[in-house]
């Protein structure tokens, strides 16, 4: 059973659910058929919209789930095995992804009931609730999969979490090539494949994905296997876009394509088969030689494995509370807060206002990309290109963000939030780009926005795991993303589009140069630079915290 399930093959697992879960990264394929079908004005097409976004950000309730379900002890505790509780026979990370298929699978399956006319057009609050709750499925999944992640690979929780969000911002590009493989002009059947394979492949891997006890290996190497499938899946998607972009691809070449994506996706099981394989090798081993040793021998690796269990309590980081000095080979204690407890604390509530304003600029900026490239006279054809960079940049600044902190952690000892507070900086330059309007400016903004936006993804849920545990992290994480889409509003609405409207054409409605956005994107690199304001406050009232315990926990899994 140990071949099948395992902490690799979870990880592969988990892999698969990301990318199959972001429909609702899709929605522009299938809205013209909702908006036609259920005879939606714009505005009202807008509104379904706006739930769908709330649905994909609101993590609260699978937070929730996630904490009551999984098993959870003391990582002093831990011996490298699953947990052999009713936790685990009984529940676990599995009950949370069932959650996450029904909420996805009733979802799409009574909007696609509903375009092909098998039901009548529902009220506009009924549709809105079931888009609402075909995208919060997405939260169960990505709480699971994320949450599940930093438990079973706690020294490297930016390598882990920058490949699991990197998946999850390339699941869009991939259900998108399978659309157009088998259902291109189809969107209706595009619909109810939505509600059916995500589901599918969930029910099929959800119970691989089980909590691992830490033991002393170096999971570095077969991480980096992960690490580099997902740079070769991200290479090859971009080139099929551009090949699509040029030329128009034969059903056979359509298909070919496809199957070698197919096989590209298949690899993480691969990687999982050979780093268990190595593991397994590794441990018989280390068994073979305990057998052979003294009694002597054997006294005193049990008298050190007992010291090491004796560990001492932290406080809370802050300037106010410090953890004690403890001795290098004793594990610190982690101390779990839950939500109620976290919101208590000032880094809560720093790691808000850094989400709603830093996060929430960034999708304000995406949100109005279209727009700008109009009024900058962009063609239509680059201004698709720059959306489709933005995602590649986004990808880039979560799965580098992760790898790059772990990297910075592991060599140079600099605690995370300083990466988080470079990249605000840079989302800072990257607004005052926008806002200049030279020419080819959203050649060079928008990476740097996109970067910085894609790498908070992966830096806010482990800086929310090392300072506050994780065995509510799930919660704790989502109630601090719920900020993003606020600021998103704020910003988009009462910034941007209020200033667009106050400059635009009144018998258009339309808007030409500079002047559209300048005002705006000044504002939001104001906004962004109070969030680096408060993230360079972060890092200087965790520093001592990151050195005393973060930074002692990894050196003592290196050992």
């Amino acid at each position: 059973m140990g071949w099948v399930a395992n902490r690799w093959t979870g990880v592969a697992a988990a892999i698969w659910i990301q990318w199959s879960c972001g429909a609702s990264y899709t929605f522009s394929i299938y809205s013209s058929i909702l908006k036609s079908t259920q005879g939606y004005d714009q505005s009202t097409l807008d509104t379904v919209s706006v739930f769908k976004d709330i649905g994909a950000n609101f993590g609260l309730l699978s937070g929730l789930l996630y904490s009551a379900v999984a098993p959870h002890a003391p990582r002093a505790a831990l011996t490298g095995s699953p947990s052999k509780s009713k936790w685990t026979s009984l529940r676990g990370p599995w009950v949370v992804v069932a959650a996450g298929l029904v909420q996805c699978f009733a979802g799409f399956i009574f909007i696609w009931a509903c375009v092909v006319g098998l039901l009548s057009p529902p009220p506009l609050p009924v549709m809105c609730f079931f888009a609402w709750l075909a995208s919060n499925g997405q939260t169960f999944l990505n709480t699971t999969n994320v949450v599940t992640g930093l438990r079973n690979f706690p020294q490297y929780g930016g390598t882990i979490i920058g490949i699991m969000k990197g998946f999850l911002g390339l699941s869009g590009a991939i259900l998108i090539q399978i659309y157009h493989t088998f259902f291109d002009g189809d969107p209706a059947t595009y619909l109810l494949m939505l509600a059916v394979l995500p589901s599918f492949i969930c029910l099929l891997l959800m119970f691989l994905l089980r909590i691992y006890e830490v033991n002393g290996c170096d999971y570095k190497k077969h991480l980096d296997g992960f690490s580099v499938v997902t740079v070769i899946i991200v290479a090859y998607l971009m080139f099929i876009i551009v090949l699509q972009n040029l030329v128009s691809l034969p059903n056979w070449g359509r298909m070919f394509a496809f199957v070698i994506l197919m096989v590209l996706l298949a690899s993480p099981f691969g990687i999982a088969i050979k780093a268990h394989w190595e593991e397994s090798r590794k441990f018989a081993q280390a068994n073979t030689v305990e057998r052979g040793s003294s009694t002597k021998k054997g006294a005193t690796s049990s008298s050190y494995s007992a010291s090491v269990d004796q560990v001492e309590y932290h406080e809370l980081p802050s300037d106010e509370g410090q953890a004690k000095v403890i001795s290098d080979d004793k594990l610190p204690y982690e101390e779990e807060k839950n939500l109620l407890q976290a919101m208590c604390t000032v880094e809560f509530w720093m790691l808000f206002v850094i989400m709603i304003s830093g996060l929430g600029s960034g999708l304000a900026t995406i949100n109005n990309m279209s727009q700008i490239g109009q009024s900058l006279g962009y063609s239509t054809t680059g201004i698709n290109n720059l959306v489709a960079l933005w995602s590649m940049w986004n990808f880039l600044g979560r799965f580098g963000g992760g790898h790059v902190s772990d990297y910075i952690m592991h060599r140079k000892s600099w605690p995370r939030p300083l990466l988080m507070t470079v990249t605000l900086g840079m989302m800072v330059l990257g607004h005052l780009t926008i806002a200049s309007g030279f020419r080819g400016n959203l050649y060079l903004g928008p990476v740097l926005v996109g970067i910085s936006y894609g790498a908070h993804w992966s830096l806010m849920p482990t800086i929310t795991s090392e300072i506050f545990g994780v065995q509510h992290m799930g919660t704790i994480f989502n109630t601090i993303a719920a900020a993003s889409p606020l600021g998103s509003y704020i910003l988009s609405v009462r910034v941007v589009g209020y200033i667009y409207d106050m400059q635009a054409d009144k018998e258009h409605n339309s808007c030409f140069g500079i002047d559209c956005f300048m005002s705006s994107f000044f504002i939001l690199a104001g906004v962004a630079f109070l969030a680096f304001l408060v993230g360079l406050a972060l890092y200087f009232r965790t520093r001592r915290f990151y050195k005393q315990v973060v930074l002692r926990r990894l050196k003592h899994y290196a050992r």
